[in-house]
């Protein structure tokens, strides 16, 4: 098995090399990298290597830039320093993903795993395990203004001022901390994908709350909660059973 290892720093090159050997003592190091631009000379200068072991971050960018300036047609194992809770996040089917410094047992199960796939009939594509990894590491831009009509004119509106959103029939509104009511033309679920989940929540179908917004939390039958919002508002601002334990935990729990 011939490996190519994309990685900057000297003492992880060593310290993979030498767990590589413990665990795949028949690979082959074909080569060395440091940077996007010396991958780059080495994959359009030799053949493709059986396997990359390529670090995420490097000294002149992303490795993911190595994609968009030559064709890789080896399979990819990423290492990275990002925290497990997000490292399990970065999970896909083709690839694997290890924390750095990588262990003697990560390495041996990702070797495994990539002869499983190596043998399978579906083809890797590294397209897009390269798309889904730019996606989840880049930080998701959320909406910072919403344009609203007011009487015959529009106005803008920040996200910051907006205490909640609720809808009522088939209109959904939402209310400033200073008890403005604007209607909104957007669905729940569009607000959902456009509002930062640390300062809003949507405690039911109908309704999404900001943090500043919740006044008073209550217990209410059926295992849910009832919250007292402001400013006030003529609906019952109910957490579904299902998102009560979500919900406590947003709120600090």
């Amino acid at each position: 098995m011939n490996i190519l290892i994309v990685e900057d720093e000297e003492l992880a090159v060593k310290k993979l090399r030498k767990t590589l050997e413990g665990v795949e003592p028949s690979a082959v190091v074909a080569g060395i990298t440091d940077s996007i631009r010396t991958t780059v000379e080495w994959l359009n200068e030799h053949p493709q290597p059986d396997l990359i072991l390529m670090d995420i971050e490097l000294a002149d960018g992303q490795t993911f830039e190595i994609f968009n300036l030559t064709e890789v047609k080896s399979p990819v194992i990423f290492t990275t320093s990002y925290d497990e809770f997000a490292l399990r996040a970065f999970k896909v089917n083709s690839v694997d993903y290890l924390l750095k410094p990588v262990q003697k047992e990560e390495l041996e199960a990702a070797l495994a795993k990539f002869r499983r796939l190596n043998t399978a009939i579906r083809p890797l594509s590294i397209d897009t395990i390269v798309k889904e990894l730019q996606d989840k590491l880049q930080p998701k831009q959320f909406r910072k203004r919403f344009l609203v009509k007011h009487a015959q004119k529009l106005v803008s509106i920040e996200t910051d001022e907006i205490a909640y959103f609720y809808s009522d029939g088939r209109i959904n509104f939402f209310k400033t901390i200073d008890n403005r009511k604007f209607v909104v033309d957007y669905t729940m679920d569009e607000l959902e994908e456009m509002l930062d989940p640390e300062k809003y929540f949507r405690i039911s179908r109908s309704f999404y709350v900001s943090i500043h917004s919740v006044d008073r939390i209550e217990d209410y039958f059926g295992n849910r909660l009832i919250l007292g919002l402001e400013p006030g508002v003529d609906k019952e601002a109910l957490v579904s059973r299902e998102k009560v334990g979500e919900f406590k935990k947003w709120m600090g729990k």
